[in-house]
């Protein structure tokens, strides 16, 4: 009878350590606000969690990319705006300098601001981040992902922005152009100086088409990147819905269980002052 009573008395202390444990964890699922915290609290809410932080971790991931693409984005469309301008400023020298009345002095700080501004854009065409990296593309955009099966080119080539531009009839580069202005120039001859000065303005129009297409790489980085906000503001909710603490229902959970085990403490205290011969009598 002793040992059935000392096996009654440890089953009973081990149900009402389990029930002091069910009320810790409703007490920590009350303060946290989350409820699921392991495979045994709901098998099938824990797997649909973790499918959730696995799209959540991807989502991260893409929007990480968005937010490097929109930074160069913004840097390709600094220097393609300096670059405009620079040109306009080219073209208004030129065009100075077709009403003769400049001598050998003013020609001369045509020039030299002519070649100030062919440095100056060809550092604008060549310049790197903080990081190290390019604010144009070498030969072919860099494409980077940024949700799933979409790669984007966020910056344009090097090469798209400073070649392709008609000079006079003949394809050629940013540097091209300026070699063909500064030696009309330098000639001095009025209708070389005119075609210098249709040349800047092919110049002039070819960055404004290059500007064109870095908006709209610009425009979809947005697009993407508020997007990207929306599905993980779902995918936020979908995981609080299945973690969060459904606080009524616990704290009245808890509340039971604390009745339960004040109940049962008390029964076992009475139970342990009667002797042995009030257990078998």
């Amino acid at each position: 009878m002793v040992g059935i009573t000392a096996k009654i008395a440890a089953a009973e202390i081990r149900r009402q350590q389990q029930l002091s444990q069910s009320i810790m964890e409703g007490q920590t699922a009350i303060s946290s606000g989350i409820t699921l915290t392991k495979p045994s609290d709901d098998a099938l809410a824990w797997v649909q969690v973790s499918d959730v932080a696995r799209a959540q971790a991807q989502q991260a991931a893409w929007t990480a990319n968005v937010k490097y693409g929109t930074g160069r984005a913004v840097n390709a469309e600094a220097n393609l705006a300096e670059i405009g301008n620079l040109l306009n400023r080219a073209q208004e020298l030129a065009i100075s300098a077709r009403n003769g009345s400049l001598n050998g002095t003013g020609q001369g700080a045509i020039l030299e601001e002519l070649g100030t501004i062919r440095l100056t854009i060809a550092e604008l065409l060549n310049q790197k981040d903080y990081q190290g990296t390019p604010v144009f593309d070498d030969e072919q955009s860099v494409l980077v992902p940024l949700s799933r099966g979409l790669n984007l080119a966020v910056v344009g080539t090097r090469q798209s922005v400073s070649e392709g531009i008609d000079i006079n009839g003949t394809p050629g580069s940013m540097d091209d152009m300026f070699n063909s202005v500064i030696a009309a120039m330098q000639s001095g001859d009025d209708g070389a100086v005119a075609n210098a000065v249709d040349a800047i303005q092919a110049g002039i129009d070819h960055i404004v088409v290059e500007q064109a297409k870095q908006g709209v790489r610009s425009d979809r980085l947005d697009t993407i990147g508020e997007r990207l906000v929306d599905v993980d503001l779902s995918l936020t909710e979908r995981r609080a819905a299945l973690e969060s603490t459904d606080l009524s229902e616990v704290i009245s959970q808890v509340q039971a269980k604390l009745l339960q085990l004040e109940a049962a403490q008390s029964a076992f205290a009475r139970i342990n002052k009667q002797t042995l011969f009030d257990l078998i009598g």
